[in-house]
């Protein structure tokens, strides 16, 4: 009988172990909610997309490593505060409300010297696409050096962010965490450019490579932020249907840059180019459906949900 007490532990013992891996692979794989419905027959509605998934703030970010450890990106807002980089900021004294938000976020080399009154002083965290880095070596110390608290995230392809030597862009990013070991830098992993990739082409019905476009910096931040943040709150977004409205703002693509093209013909212009374009107008009108699925609302325009 004592064989038979011994052999029931121990299924019991690996049933147990059974149920807690899954729950870990669960929990902290990269790979989307939904792949897991089909292992119990479920079916996943059209909106999908972040709306069947718990609130992951206080997990490692595993689809983000850090230069050199490759730990995962922790980090936990309750509320982010996306600051776009658009014309649409100028003259609209956001500054102050954005400088109460716990987490403010910022977009490749936007800065915020001469317009505090505008877009706020304070950066919790950049996104920064890896053609934007040799901006920000530009001026090393003030991105990187000790006065600067703030979180970098660099995505980028795998030819730029290679780690055998060959890439460019990592190699930079690599030699800045050795002059500034301080720096809190991760880049984007090639599995989490991917599910990028992946949810582009759920939503839209197009493959971005087959298509000729390169996701913007504004995907993979509000990626990012649906993970992170349990609200966010953007600033200066236009939606998709704005440029097509009468009256509008005519704006400079950048706030930064005040002789550059106005940002609704760089929008035309991008969302028309058979390759190499961002598709800003598509994004835009997948942000505005995510919104009505997660806690997002938009200011400097406000946008109007149907």
């Amino acid at each position: 009988m004592a064989w038979m007490w011994k052999r029931k532990l121990l299924i019991a013992t690996s049933l147990i172990v059974a149920v807690s891996l899954f729950v870990v692979v669960a929990n902290y794989s990269e790979k989307p909610y939904f792949r897991l419905q089909p292992m119990f027959r479920q079916g996943f509605s059209s909106h999908w997309m972040f709306s069947k998934q718990p609130y992951k703030g206080f997990k490692p970010h595993l689809g983000y490593v850090s230069i050199p450890k490759q730990e995962p990106l922790k980090l936990h807002c309750e509320l982010c505060s996306i600051v776009s980089s658009s014309g649409q900021m100028l003259g609209q004294a956001a500054g102050v409300q954005i400088d109460r938000s716990p987490c403010i976020w910022r977009m490749n080399n936007a800065p915020t010297s001469g317009f505090e009154h505008d877009v706020g002083h304070r950066t919790t965290l950049r996104v920064v696409s890896h053609t934007s880095v040799p901006l920000l070596l530009q001026k090393p110390h003030y991105f990187f050096g000790q006065g600067n608290n703030t979180v970098y995230v660099v995505w980028g392809p795998l030819r730029n962010m290679r780690k055998d030597g060959k890439g460019i862009v990592y190699n930079m990013l690599r030699q800045a965490a050795v002059n500034y070991p301080q720096a809190r830098i991760y880049v984007t992993t090639e599995d989490r450019m991917n599910y990028c990739d992946m949810i582009f082409k759920k939503e839209t019905g197009k493959d971005r490579i087959q298509s000729g476009s390169y996701l913007s910096t504004g995907w993979f931040t509000l990626i990012l932020a649906m993970d992170m943040c349990k609200e966010i709150h953007i600033y200066g977004m236009i939606n998709d249907t704005y440029c097509k409205t009468e009256g509008i703002r005519k704006v400079p693509y950048h706030y930064y840059e005040p002789g550059s093209r106005d940002e609704c013909s760089e929008y035309m212009l991008h969302e028309s180019a058979p390759y190499g374009g961002h598709r800003f107008i598509t994004e835009k009108a997948v942000f505005a459906k995510w919104a009505k699925t997660h806690e997002i609302k938009f200011f400097n325009p406000s946008w109007q949900f149907s």
